[in-house]
């Protein structure tokens, strides 16, 4: 199976502070805001949705093509993506702008504030992914993830009028899609991701109930955190797979990319959508435990280990095979 990950690529910078958010935050003062956090640690970190997917999956032993556009300082990143399995070809590359930032801040129960710099993202427009879907001989799935917004429009778009299957991953661009466009977005799409709040915020600005979601796309997946993952297919009864434990959460900037990356992998792979959730779930709690979205290592034996550990032998042995093959 040949997926293409179109997405934003970008340089995160990750700080940590060893407070609460809630502790400072004054419910009578909201509307006047005005805090700056002295935090101990900063990581600057290769990140960004569509790159994260697109190494978990050359790490699983696929080989993906990112789509998305960065400055002229991407240089070294996309050889690091190249190393792990990744087509960087149809990559667009500015001249006049830099690679987009992703700057957070996370507090010491895991709350996160952050914002994002677009940068050369802003040219993904120009992109066509029918040329990319052409140059890489077809595509069986083009996974959308937050991007430029008029770009993720297009590549939907392009995708339903050439019948190339397309996942739609909104994210946290459902905060600059109109309603109107975030249901032109998601209509049509093999897969929708979402997280749990995500799943909320979306049936409230498409007006449409879970029911309807579902008559338009063919699965919707969605995470949630610790209570796991449900998917859920029109006429069937919702599938819940638990989250892997984790005994130390050192990061959790780039778990929901990381379970998109082997959730994909087992669709991939024809399996099951349980066994596909299991894996997703597995490799989040791999992330979950680095700091930064590329970290961390995946030897597959870890790996089942850990899919052993929640859910059981038999799973770790389906997955056996492949994972040995795939991972390193």
């Amino acid at each position: 199976m040949r997926i293409a990950v179109a997405g934003s690529i970008a340089t995160d910078h990750l700080m940590t502070f060893p407070g609460t958010f809630a502790e400072h935050l004054l419910p009578e003062e909201l509307d006047k805001i005005s805090l700056s956090f002295l935090v101990d640690e900063l990581d600057v970190r290769r990140g960004g949705v569509a790159a994260n997917i697109a190494l978990g999956l050359g790490r699983l032993g696929l080989s993906p093509v990112l789509v998305g556009a960065v400055g002229a300082d991407f240089a070294d990143y996309g050889v690091w993506l190249k190393e792990n399995g990744v087509d960087i070809d149809s990559v667009r590359v500015s001249s006049t702008r830099q690679t987009a930032r992703f700057v957070c801040l996370t507090d010491g129960d895991a709350n996160q504030i952050a914002s994002f710099y677009a940068g050369a993202m802003a040219d993904a427009r120009h992109i066509d992914i029918t040329e990319v879907v052409a140059r890489m001989g077809g595509a069986d799935l083009v996974l959308v993830s937050p991007d430029d917004p008029v770009a993720m429009l297009r590549h939907a778009r392009r995708c339903r009028r050439a019948g190339i299957p397309f996942a739609a991953d909104p994210s946290q661009q459902l905060a600059r899609l109109t309603d109107a466009e975030v249901r032109d977005f998601v209509t049509g799409a093999a897969c929708l991701f979402t997280n749990a709040y995500e799943a909320a915020l979306l049936l409230r600005r498409t007006g449409w109930s879970e029911r309807e979601v579902l008559e338009r796309v063919g699965t919707w997946v969605t995470t949630r955190g610790g209570d796991g993952v449900t998917v859920t297919r029109a006429g069937q009864r919702p599938l819940h797979v638990p989250a892997v434990p984790v005994t130390e959460t050192a990061d959790p900037t780039g778990v929901g990319d990381a379970f998109r990356a082997g959730f994909l992998a087992g669709t991939a792979w024809d399996w099951p959508d349980e066994r596909s959730a299991q894996l997703g779930c597995a490799l989040a709690s791999v992330v979950i435990g680095t700091v930064g979205t590329q970290e961390y290592e995946l030897p597959a034996g870890e790996l089942l280990g850990r899919v052993s550990r929640a859910y059981g032998a038999a799973a770790a042995h389906a997955m056996e095979r492949t994972l040995d093959g795939g991972t390193g």
